[in-house]
């Protein structure tokens, strides 16, 4: 009886002091333009996106705004990994409408959030008239 008295508040403590019980939110944003393409892009376009990292989840979910493109959004995504000035594969594709403004959210990997905190990813959106990318932001840790 006395072992049974004790065990439940030591599970308790376990739990607490486990993973799950530590994971975080952490927020991530990124200002994009047509300067920050690779190679830079003369654009009116403009635009944010923000993101947050659920980091027991691993779920990333985002909101991107942009204005001023040369015409319809005809592709997003998050790139990686790369830092600013250089080209990477896709890593997560945006899907559905890609109206301003675009939400989406995706499990991530964790070579993913490695280079996502590492600030090593960037969100890029596409035209018909820019095929590889009008605008473009490095995703950064939001303070």
């Amino acid at each position: 009886m006395r072992q049974a008295l004790w065990l439940a508040p030591t599970v308790v403590v376990a739990f607490l002091l486990s993973g799950a019980a530590r994971a975080d939110q952490i927020n991530f944003k990124a200002d994009l333009s047509g300067a920050s393409e690779v190679p830079p892009v003369t654009s009116a376009g403009k635009g944010a996106a923000t993101a947050s990292l659920d980091t027991a989840t691993k779920t990333l979910n985002w909101t991107v705004t942009y204005s001023g493109l040369s015409g319809p959004a005809t592709a997003g995504h998050i790139h990686g990994p790369a830092a600013p000035g250089a080209n990477a594969g896709v890593l997560v594709p945006f899907t559905g409408a890609l109206v301003s403004p675009i939400k989406g959210s995706a499990t991530l990997t964790d070579a993913q959030i490695s280079d996502l905190e590492a600030g090593r990813t960037y969100v890029n959106l596409h035209t018909a008239d820019n095929k590889g990318g009008e605008i473009r932001g490095q995703l950064v840790r939001a303070p």
